[in-house]
């Protein structure tokens, strides 16, 4: 009773067997000490550049492998099934590297690209405000223009890998006498620069190796050569590539609902209550009935939306349908197969419990639920 797939090709299935051998050896022996340590090892990143899971749309000219979302698609899903949340190289290869690579001027495109695809720089977005998360437009981040340079001032927080990270596109006001999204622009900036500053990695409820942490500028100086696009563009720039964010947000998520019910029906098969295994009880099978049913609904959607964006004709508003709906049901879902598991649903051993933690944060990273409901309403 499962969906045959017919979304993916041979080379996208040759490219999930590298996938898979790569995360068996590098990533899941390793993770729950990486869990432990709140941190990822950086030699991973270098590791899977060498093995070419780094920027896999990247044209081939910059070091990436010149395929198209579907091998990215192949990347997250992997990595979602073996519940290696936290390991930044989706937001790094198909978020941060395409603004470069559709953005960027032939020097920035030069200087960055192979540098990315290889695992030797690794990048972060600043975008989120500490007084300001969804509305963007908001932002109090500035971005001076003197002469040859810009002068950077300002804070973020909530970056991901802003502790790893060597280079942070940063959103800020470019017009700092200006107001809403024409006055925002995207600006490259360098960590060794004098004036950056990383503050505290921050306590989050999940994901718990992803570095995730405050950003601080004091009168960073950085050329003017580093502006990415055009001044007073910035919010147009993000709005192009927010439907991928939020789509590779919905695969992950349709992903581990799969993997999470597979477990959760072994485990309650095998557990033993009163008398009975846990699936001997009709409001078992019952719950898990309607989970299945759940996940065979996300599953047909998102492979839909794939088809359509592989050849790049997913809209905001549909990016927006696939990650509410598979979020929200996997978050549902999830609630329900943490009860099936009793003491043990409340495990971080256990795949659905450190599922219910690291997953909890889809509803709300890459524009909550409450925001992706009003791009639906918008066209209704």
């Amino acid at each position: 009773m499962d969906i045959q797939r017919t979304v993916y090709r041979e080379d996208h299935e040759q490219f999930r067997t590298t996938v898979q051998r790569f995360l068996d050896r590098e990533c899941v022996p390793h993770m729950a000490a990486w869990n432990a340590a709140g941190a990822i090892d950086r030699a991973v990143w270098t590791k899977a550049g060498r093995e070419g899971l780094l920027c896999p749309t990247l044209p081939t000219e910059y070091g990436g492998g010149g395929g198209d979302f579907g091998h990215s698609a192949v990347l997250a899903e992997e990595m979602a099934a073996r519940g290696l949340n936290g390991i930044n190289f989706g937001l790094h290869s198909d978020i941060i590297v395409p603004y470069l690579h559709r953005l960027g001027t032939d020097a920035q495109k030069d200087k960055w690209l192979p540098r990315c695809a290889a695992g030797e720089v690794i990048t972060a977005i600043a975008m989120t405000e500490p007084g300001t998360g969804s509305d963007l437009k908001n932002i109090r981040t500035t971005a001076r223009r003197e002469g040859d340079e810009y002068v950077i001032n300002g804070a973020k927080t909530f970056i991901s890998s802003g502790l790893l990270a060597d280079l942070v596109v940063v959103v800020a006001k470019t017009d700092p006498q200006g107001s809403g999204s024409k006055a925002m622009g995207l600006i490259l900036v360098e960590t060794d620069r004098p004036g950056f500053r990383r503050g505290r990695k921050l306590d989050k409820v999940g994901q718990h190796a992803a570095d995730t942490a405050e950003l601080f500028f004091d009168d960073v100086r950085v050329p003017a050569s580093n502006l990415l696009g055009e001044e007073g563009k910035g919010m147009y720039a993000l709005m192009q590539e927010l439907p991928q964010e939020r789509f590779l947000i919905a695969l992950a998520a349709a992903t581990a609902l799969e993997t999470c019910l597979a477990h959760t029906i072994a485990y309650v098969k095998d557990r033993q209550a009163f008398g009975h295994s846990v699936w001997d009880f009709q409001n078992t099978r019952f719950k898990l009935a309607d989970i299945k049913a759940q996940s065979l609904a996300v599953r047909t959607l998102i492979d839909h939306y794939l088809g359509e964006h592989m050849r790049r004709r997913i809209t905001l508003e549909e990016a927006a349908v696939a990650k509410l709906f598979a979020t929200e049901t996997l978050g549902s879902a999830l609630d329900t197969m943490v009860q099936l598991h009793g003491g043990y649903g409340y495990m971080l051993e256990y795949p659905v419990a450190r599922a219910f933690v690291d997953m909890r944060v889809n509803r709300i990273y890459g524009g909550t639920s409450e925001v992706q409901r009003d791009l639906i309403a918008r066209k209704l």
